[in-house]
């Protein structure tokens, strides 16, 4: 399996095989939350409170929604 084969799996809706908006939010959303901590860990830069709360709160919405997704019956 390819990386970006990989990728594309992990954004594609197990219904009907489209891409799903949710889920790349949520990786996208993911990513800057850790980009965001790498950067406050090493390299000193701070990120307003506010700003962090707000990309964790996209981030859990849209890894909840994506849970729930598989639970709910067709």
């Amino acid at each position: 399996m390819s990386l970006f084969s990989g990728l594309r799996s992990m954004v594609t809706d197990a219904v009907d095989g489209s891409v799903s908006s949710k889920r790349v939010i949520a990786i996208l959303a993911t990513v800057l939350v850790a980009l965001a901590f790498l950067l406050n860990l090493f390299a000193g830069m701070t990120v307003d409170k506010n700003m962090y709360d707000s990309m964790m709160m996209i981030v859990i919405a849209g890894m909840g929604t994506t849970v729930a997704e598989k639970f709910v019956k067709k």
